[in-house]
């Protein structure tokens, strides 16, 4: 008998291994959920149930995916899986924006001397082929994820019933009047040679010169409008850190509550005129060489005198502004009505022409100084400055660094500058406050996502819609050749859309504006019977921002609204806003209920990722070495709302943290092998209760995290339960019933019925986010089951099972074990004992810990995990733990009584006594 024991033992058994594999594995599950249809079957499962619907926000159809991809996929995909478990109707639609210049940039550059003699409808279809690759590749790469999806069926931009949507939506505020065409400064990229959006423009460091002007006062105002002495040259001297505007300028604005010093130079021969509060400090900046102010004059004082420009034939006029402040520069600020925002409004309220001598490429073009045609205005810096030398109006110039804009796609400084666009008017409607107002009915995830829109719009100007490009959707609108009259007629839209749904906007390209107007048809103003089609394309801010009306349909079974969007900070900016202009503008309502917003991901040391610094982590490469899962576990252990940090180390600590939980689900899959499925809930311990109810708390818990869309929080509880409640403490002191008590006793199958309602649970909490891993491990479990994990029902709390008082008690148990652990492990340093089964404790107490330990006298042993143990009010001796953390605890440490039992390994004094079994204890005697 003596070399059988081992075979008496219920030692655990499972197939579900320990190394994970998972580059290996995931591929395989993808390839079942695909023969299976498991996301089909899941959608007819929850079929009847409430929709929920997470809209997706559409990634770029240009390149492999970056980690940022994978952030927000994966969150959107743990969003999905928790809401079908729960039984929502949760269907996930993914979506690619087409069209736009990056991808007809690429397509330029293999076109390359060609680019600009290729036929536009040429142009266009490598445009759509280039996209259609990487809709493929992406798509591979999504899938790879482990993120469920009707992948088969997504929405594209390009494809013809969206466009026949985009086209449908913008005629929509052209019948509303919403949409008009005007000369207005906007974001102009010179590089890419079209109009940017708001949203296209990003902010970095730039230099630039910075120079002080001075502007002449005519005479006449000097001396007969403000009773200045005659015979003298009076100056108004401004501050631009764009010289290259200059040519541009139509006046100077001051405000009227400012009061300005007319400043004597030192010579006496001329007077510059400043604001008063700033004369020291250009005085100091040697700007003006004296600070003795001649006289004092009000802003207002100076509104409509006339200027002399300083290099070019033309007078300028000074107006009043509301902007103008004496925070820096000199209390005056030059006025180019073309080439920047406030200065529109400015010359539009004082009837300035808004004049922009720069043509699409950047360069001066009818500048009326021939030295400066041609000249790329960033480039002719240099040559303004000297201008100004020659002429002596230049008072000082320096090199400043400031943040200036730049085109997100090139990275190159772009300029405000005047020209024929087509924008949709905020204020028309009142779609601004109409937004604001929304924005309130919006559920915010984090809350600062409402604050950060609403500073967006509340300043933000008329959206510029329109692109100077090839590939996009065509500005589907027909105007009078003789008056410039935009046609709104109910059946020449309808015969638009129509044709767009056809044959998809390439049609415009061949399509006639009789085609569209029909026979007879004239001007509504002018009575005109010639008319033009408008060829510039369209925001892509306005495709990807009409997606809720191509795709929240009947027809795909979605209701609108959304219940949540999902995108990167970035999208306050992007998506959020335009597809809020668009859906408030065209339903009065926006399209989402929640907006949820994640950060960017960066690298250890929160630096942005970049292939100059080479610190960029691709997802490819995670998948490759650790399997997605990491991917993952990483999403969801990050704290999504600030910076997301990712890089090897933090790589390396997920896996062994995704190891420790691979590892508990292992040995509860390994003890459930032999367990016969039935209820031993009448039998359980009070350690088993104890389990039951940390059970339901983590359900609790982990199901509110979800809810609120506390993403690391369901990572933290779940590792926390596993290693801290499971591993470090239930699991441990569960082994020997596990193994030695007979394998069909009613103690073993408690806690193996405990186990099983471990594992049920857990594999459910974490397969929205370890969806290969709970797949895998669900298969695993034995029993009845249905064919995947996402078809089961999510784990539900049984708030019953919590006791308070009971947990209470079991921690001042574990606090108890944590200090005789560590009298334990002294004694194992010294030698004294190689395991803790060689030993006896005697823990010494007082109070309520002692009337605690003795009322759990038989349990002891086991929870110490001890051959003996007891519990007494007797002082310790000199050589006992004292406790630190537990005030009058000690734990005297001695070698255990007895001999060692070849079976369970306990040390007892009954080992030696049974005639038929001598080697073994009493205990195992009573479970062979």
């Amino acid at each position: 008998m003596k070399d059988n024991y081992k075979d008496t033992l219920n030692l655990p058994s499972t197939g579900f291994p320990m190394k994970a594999s998972l580059p290996a594995k995931e591929p395989e599950t993808l390839k079942t959920w695909a023969k299976e249809d498991i996301y089909g079957r899941l959608q007819k499962k929850n079929f009847g149930g409430k929709p929920y619907i997470l809209h997706d926000g559409p990634p770029y159809a240009n390149g492999h995916i970056h980690i940022g991809h994978a952030l927000n996929k994966i969150l959107k995909d743990i969003i999905v899986k928790f809401r079908s478990m729960k039984g929502f109707r949760a269907p996930y639609v993914p979506g690619w924006d087409c069209h736009g210049l990056p991808i007809e940039l690429e397509v330029d550059k293999k076109l390359g001397s060609k680019k600009n003699k290729v036929d536009v409808l040429e142009k266009r279809q490598l445009c759509r082929q280039y996209a259609e690759k990487f809709v493929d590749v992406q798509r591979e790469e999504f899938k790879r994820l482990g993120v469920f999806g009707d992948w088969e069926n997504p929405y594209l931009t390009m494809s013809y019933d969206y466009e026949a949507t985009i086209a449908r939506e913008l005629l929509k505020f052209a019948r509303q009047g919403s949409l008009y065409r005007g000369k207005k400064p906007v974001h102009w990229c010179p590089s890419c040679v079209t109009a940017l959006a708001e949203a296209e423009v990003e902010y970095a460091d730039k230099e630039s010169p910075s120079v002080f002007v001075k502007f002449e006062l005519s005479e006449e105002d000097a001396t007969g409008k403000l009773g200045l002495e005659a015979g003298k040259k009076y100056y108004i001297v401004i501050w631009t850190t764009t010289p290259w505007t200059l040519p541009a300028n139509m006046a100077l604005a001051v405000r009227g509550n400012i009061n300005y010093a007319a400043v004597m130079d030192a010579g006496q021969k001329e007077f510059l005129i400043v604001a008063d509060d700033l004369v020291i400090k250009l005085h100091e900046k040697n700007i003006l060489d004296s600070d003795n102010v001649f006289k004092t004059i009000p802003g207002s004082d100076l509104v409509g005198l006339k200027l002399k420009h300083p290099f070019i034939d033309r007078e300028s006029v000074i107006i009043e502004a509301r902007f103008v402040s004496t925070e820096d520069g000199t209390g005056v600020v030059h006025i180019a009505p073309g080439h920047g925002e406030d200065d529109y409004a400015a010359g539009l309220a004082h009837g300035l022409d808004v004049f922009a001598p720069v043509n699409k490429y950047g360069k001066f073009e009818g500048t009326g100084v021939e030295a400066l045609e041609s000249k790329n205005v960033f480039k002719a810096n240099p040559d303004v400055i000297e201008i100004l030398k020659e002429k002596g109006a230049l008072l000082g110039h320096e090199t400043i660094s400031h943040s200036y804009p730049h085109c997100w796609r090139c990275k190159k400084p772009v300029i405000f500058r005047a020209t024929e666009q087509w924008f949709i008017s905020m204020e028309h409607d009142g779609l601004r406050e109409k937004c604001l107002g929304e924005i309130d009915n919006v559920h915010w995830i984090p809350e600062w996502g409402r604050e950060r829109i609403h500073g967006m719009l509340k300043g933000r100007p008329d959206w510029c819609i329109s692109r100077q490009r090839a590939w996009g959707v065509p500005i589907c609108v027909l105007m009078c050749a003789e008056c410039g009259e935009m046609v709104i007629d109910e059946e020449v839209f309808a015969r638009t859309v129509a044709l767009f749904e056809k044959s998809g906007a390439d049609a415009w390209y061949s399509v006639k504006p009789g085609d569209l107007l029909g026979e007879g048809y004239k001007c509504s103003k002018c009575e005109g019977d010639e008319f033009e089609k408008e060829t510039d394309i369209l925001d892509v801010w306005f495709d990807s921002g009409a997606s809720h009306a191509a795709v929240l349909t009947e027809a795909r079974g979605l209701p609108w609204p959304a219940d949540m969007y999902l995108e990167g900070s970035d999208q306050h900016r992007g998506w959020f806003q335009s597809a809020l202009l668009a859906s408030v503008g065209t339903r009065g309502s926006a399209p989402y209920r929640s907006v949820l917003t994640h950060g960017f991901a960066v690298d250890g040391s929160g630096k942005k990722m970049s292939k100059s610094q080479g610190n960029v982590v691709a997802p490819q490469d995670i998948i490759k070495n650790t399997g997605a899962e990491i991917l993952r576990l990483w999403v969801s252990a990050e704290d999504y709302r600030g910076e997301v940090k990712i890089s090897k180390e933090i790589i390396a600590r997920l896996t062994d943290a995704y190891r420790k939980i691979r590892n508990t689900t292992r040995f509860l899959l390994g003890n459930l092998s032999d367990f016969d499925g039935d209820d031993y809930s009448a039998s359980l311990m009070e350690v088993d209760r104890w389990a039951l109810g940390r059970l339901h708390r983590l359900i609790k818990r982990v199901s509110s995290a979800y809810e609120r869309s506390d993403f690391h929080e369901v990572y933290h509880s779940i590792y926390s339960f596993c290693v801290v409640d499971m591993s470090n403490f239930y699991l441990d002191i569960l082994k020997d019933r596990l193994y030695t008590f007979r394998a069909d006793s009613a103690e073993r199958r408690a806690a193996q019925w405990v186990l099983r309602e471990i594992l049920a649970a857990m594999t459910g909490l974490m397969a929205p986010v370890l969806s290969f891993t709970a797949e895998e491990i669900y298969r695993h479990t034995p029993g009845d089951r249905k064919d995947s994990i996402f078809l089961t029902v999510f784990p539900k709390a049984d708030v019953t099972l919590i006791d308070e008082a009971l947990e209470a008690r079991w921690a001042k148990l574990m606090a108890i074990r944590d200090e005789t652990n560590k009298a334990l492990e002294l004694k194992r340093m010294d030698k004294f004992i190689g395991n803790a089964l060689e030993a006896g404790v005697t823990v010494h107490a007082s109070g309520e810990y002692l009337e605690l330990l003795r009322e759990y006298a038989d349990f002891l042993p086991t929870l110490f995990i001890v051959s003996q143990a007891r519990a007494t009010a007797e002082p310790y001796g000199d050589d006992a733990y004292r406790s630190e953390e537990i005030e009058g605890l000690a734990v005297s440490v001695r070698r255990a009584e007895g001999a060692k039992c070849l079976r369970c390994w306990n040390w007892s004094t009954s080992v030696g006594t049974l005639e038929d079994t001598p080697e073994i204890c009493a205990k195992c005697h009573g479970h062979i």
